[in-house]
């Protein structure tokens, strides 16, 4: 109904964040988490409106319409949305380990001496 609205949060701050703070951005790749979260939040909102629960008028969630639904609605923002914002979190950080390793370990493998092929018959 409407998890997208967590991770929509998360992604508007780390905007703020990489507009303000750009040395502590640029140093962290904050770009990747605001294209992780905002590709996300766009994808969920368009399936919402794919299923109706998303409306162009107010209050713009059909979960909103009916008083009886909005507990459901908050319990399913608290639990998946904040599911989905973790597993970006974590996607996120594998982007950073990789990305910090991978040209360690092609420099070690470019320092090493190549092994000689054995020619044992």
């Amino acid at each position: 109904m409407a998890c997208f609205l967590v991770p929509m949060i998360l992604a508007v701050t780390t905007s703020l964040i990489q507009k303000t703070a750009r040395g502590i951005s640029e140093k962290l790749k904050i770009w990747i988490l605001n294209a992780l979260l905002w590709g996300g939040v766009i994808l969920l909102a368009l399936e919402h409106m794919w299923h109706g629960e998303i409306v162009p008028w107010p209050p713009f969630l059909t979960a909103m319409m009916n008083p009886m639904e909005i507990p459901l609605m908050l319990h399913e923002m608290v639990t998946v949305g904040t599911v989905m914002s973790a597993a970006t979190f974590a996607a996120w950080g594998a982007i950073l380990a990789v990305s910090h390793y991978i040209p360690k370990i092609t420099a070690v493998r470019a320092v090493e001496p190549p092994e000689k092929l054995s020619t044992a018959r």
